[in-house]
């Protein structure tokens, strides 16, 4: 059932629950990024909701779920949680936004709910600190390179390159043969952008570069980091490899999977947007450092101290700990598990051909939402201008690492 709520936070988004709930039964109050219409299958909430009705019918415990993008989420849950407040009793953040509220006393502390032994190494990492977990991973996303249709490319002849001067000739072909850019450039806020420029920097600077990008000991005006700008990223820019940015999701997915555009970077989540995934290539950007890195991005959810019921937020937060909730997740496509003993032969076949795109290189976080905000948004919008004129590019990264150097 969809209803239509307005609070003091979140106005006009669709709320989804299971059915009404019986009388004295309280339900579960859930916030979380993934909308569509969940009786059209490959919709991002089509293929979260199983796995609240599996907790709901395995415990009796009704949920109401709200879909809201994080972006809006950002400047307003903090305007409730001041007023000792919480639109929800359990919401999907990036960790960086997680742990800047939890220092501010605002996010329930669920060790002894949720612990590092159910989930494969590192996976709480970021959410971890003195003892605290101030909250859990969900299954993620791996962002590993360009996505193509394969049938497309065996019609045209087309490959996946082993090098980076397979991969030039292969966008020059493209484009000559398609007469537009042969590269989708998918956008939102900013946002794949910053994928995009994580992933060359994690192939031509390697996982080293990466991680000090990442926790600021390293410039973005350092030469090391100008030189991959220079010599990889910037080149496809003012080659006219690259669409002008173009909403990631429509019309930017249909445009790539019909043949307008036909590369795409975009992460694991795409896998489940088309009508054929078993026709799905992809490939990472070729060559490279010796000590490369791919970047995963899990959910991250908290329990906000002021949401109403603590004991049936602790319990999903438990439940979407659980092997058994992220093995029926990954079943759906389009996630990889951060619980630990998901098995193999639960993934989709696209699915795990994705994870052996991990197989020798460091996994990475996703490092503008681990910094967190005012730098992500700052990032963002510069990359936006990155692409508008990439003659720019070194201002760019002077402001990039202005907005580096400023962060708290």
């Amino acid at each position: 059932m969809a209803l239509l709520v307005v609070t003091n936070v979140i106005t006009a988004v669709a709320v989804y629950y299971t059915a009404a709930p019986k009388a004295g039964v309280v339900a579960v109050q859930v916030i979380g990024p993934w909308a569509g219409d969940a009786s059209k299958p490959g919709t991002e909430w089509g293929k979260f909701k199983p796995i609240l009705d599996k907790f709901s019918n395995d415990t009796g415990i009704p949920y109401v779920y709200t879909p809201t993008r994080q972006e809006d989420l950002t400047p307003t849950l903090p305007i409730a949680f001041q007023a000792g407040q919480s639109p929800a009793d359990l919401i999907f953040m990036p960790s960086a936004t997680i742990k800047q509220w939890a220092a501010k006393n605002w996010v329930t502390d669920l060790a002894g709910t949720i612990g590092p032994s159910s989930y494969q190494a590192g996976a709480l990492d970021p959410l971890t600190a003195s003892g605290h977990i101030w909250g859990g991973a969900y299954t993620g996303k791996v962002k590993p390179g360009f996505w193509y249709n394969k049938t497309l490319f065996t019609n045209n002849g087309w490959s996946a390159p082993t090098t980076w001067q397979g991969f030039w000739s292969l966008l020059g072909s493209i484009k000559n043969a398609t007469r537009r850019p042969p590269i989708l450039a998918g956008d939102g806020v900013g946002w794949p952008l910053s994928d995009v420029v994580e992933h060359f920097i994690a192939t031509y600077g390697g996982a080293a570069m990466h991680k000090a990008l990442m926790n600021r000991s390293l410039s973005w005006t350092d030469p090391s980091v100008k030189a991959v700008f220079q010599n990889y990223l910037v080149p496809t820019l003012s080659g006219g490899f690259w669409t002008a940015p173009t909403t990631w999701d429509n019309p930017g997915v249909t445009l790539w999977w019909g043949g307008t555009n036909p590369l795409y970077f975009m992460g694991s989540w795409i896998t489940g947007m088309v009508p054929n995934p078993s026709a799905i290539g992809v490939f990472s950007l070729p060559g490279g450092a010796a000590n490369q890195g791919i970047v995963f991005a899990a959910d991250y959810f908290f329990v906000p101290r002021f949401g109403a019921h603590q004991d049936l937020a602790k319990r999903l937060a438990a439940y979407l700990a659980s092997e058994a909730a992220q093995e029926l997740q990954v079943k759906q496509g389009g996630h990889v598990a951060t619980a630990a003993n998901v098995p193999a032969t639960a993934y989709p076949t696209v699915d795990r051909n994705v994870a052996d795109l991990l197989s020798g290189k460091t996994v990475l976080s996703d490092l503008d939402d681990t910094i967190g905000n005012p730098f992500q948004g700052k990032f963002w919008s510069q990359l936006q201008s990155l692409w508008a004129n990439p003659g720019t590019w070194q201002t760019v990264l002077t402001n990039i690492q202005a907005a580096a150097a400023a962060q708290p």
